[in-house]
Formats: C-alpha cells, sequence, structure tokens
C-alpha cells in the first residue's frame, strides 16, 4: 500500500471524502456540495449534469432527485454512475465510480422533510425532463400543490434517492508544475478490499 500522509492520510475513503467535503464546506463561496453525475442512456450515449451531495454514509455517496427525470431513468437502467467533485479553492477534487441503488425509504423521507416548503412543493409541480408548455403551466402546477398540500406536503411517491457505492475512487490534488497528487482506491465489489495506487499526473 502506498504511504500516505497530510491530506490523503487514511485507511477509510469515506471518512477522508467527508473530511475534504467538511474542509470546502468552510472555504468554498457557494455549493461546497455539487459534483457532476455522469450516466449513460439505454443507447449508450453519456449525459452529465450537476447535482448535490446530500450524505457521505459509511459506504456510499447519497443524492436525491425525481425518479421520472432523465438521470433516474438512466440510473435505473444502468445500475451504474459516475461522479467528479471539484473544489477550485482547495485545488482538490475526487472522483468515483460505482453501483446505484435506490434510497427510497425512511432515508428519504427525513432527507425530504428537512427541504425548503417550497423545494418540497416545487416536488410535486415539476414534471422533471418532460417538456413544459410555457412557465404559466409550471406555476399553476406550484399553486394547486400550495393549495392541496399546505405547508406540510408529504414526499411524492416519485421523489426520492440513490446511493452510489463506489468501486473505484481517486482523490486529486493541485502540484507544483501541474506534478499533480493522485490516488486511486479500487476493489473488485463492494465488500472487496480497497488497492491503493499513486497515479502519475
Amino acid at each position: 500500500m502506498t504511504n500516505r500522509t497530510g491530506i490523503f492520510a487514511g485507511n477509510d475513503p469515506f471518512a477522508l471524502a467527508r473530511e475534504w467535503l467538511g474542509t470546502a464546506a468552510e472555504q468554498e463561496i457557494n455549493d461546497p456540495d455539487a459534483m457532476a453525475l455522469s450516466t449513460v442512456d439505454a443507447d449508450g450515449m453519456p449525459n452529465v449534469r450537476v447535482v448535490l451531495l446530500k450524505a457521505i454514509e459509511d459506504d456510499a455517496f447519497v443524492f436525491y432527485t425525481n425518479y421520472g427525470s432523465a438521470k433516474a431513468q438512466e440510473l435505473d437502467q444502468s445500475g451504474k454512475a459516475a461522479f467528479v467533485i471539484h473544489w477550485k479553492t482547495l485545488r482538490r477534487q475526487i472522483r468515483a465510480r460505482g453501483l446505484i441503488t435506490r434510497e427510497d425509504g425512511p432515508i428519504a423521507d427525513a432527507y425530504y422533510a428537512s427541504r425548503s416548503l417550497k423545494s418540497r412543493l416545487g416536488a410535486w409541480a415539476s414534471d422533471q425532463s418532460q417538456p413544459l408548455e410555457d412557465r404559466a403551466v409550471l406555476e399553476k402546477r406550484l399553486e394547486d400543490a400550495t393549495a392541496k398540500y399546505g405547508d406540510n406536503p408529504p414526499r411524492p411517491p416519485y421523489w426520492g434517492g440513490f446511493r452510489l457505492r463506489p468501486l473505484e475512487l481517486e482523490f486529486w490534488g493541485d502540484g507544483d508544475a501541474r506534478l499533480h497528487n493522485r490516488y486511486q482506491w479500487r476493489r473488485s465489489s463492494v465488500d472487496a478490499e480497497w488497492d491503493i495506487k499513486l497515479l502519475n499526473p
């Protein structure tokens, strides 16, 4: 195993990711939890969009979306995804590739309940990724959801989370003369031990 010190030290990549995210939360100006999530459709055509990382569990990264969205359909179809989080201020990034499962139970309920009221009502109003005739239609749906659910909307049955359990992670740190530091963590399955290598920049 490669000897790692400084910001790369530790034997738990999820604890390390939480440390980096915590540092970013103190220094990044906007959205330190923003990550670019990559999926592929049924034809193998790639897609990427920015979503918010909402939890780093002991063995997974969790985010939430509308299950009718393009991203959710692609996640369900392939069962795989990748993401990158780049913190420009810190000059660090984390990349991950792995397996996808849904988070559609009490944890999703609790996260939904923690969101702002406008965000909760917006989840009812938006038919995410589908064509929209005009903005007035969306605003009318929001009015209807507000009238129906008031200040305590339940989590929509088509809205919830996804959990990415990585088979590969890379922790990247900026280096002098573009001689960056790259540590790759790989495992053959989600139950296997990590193999850690230092990569050329």
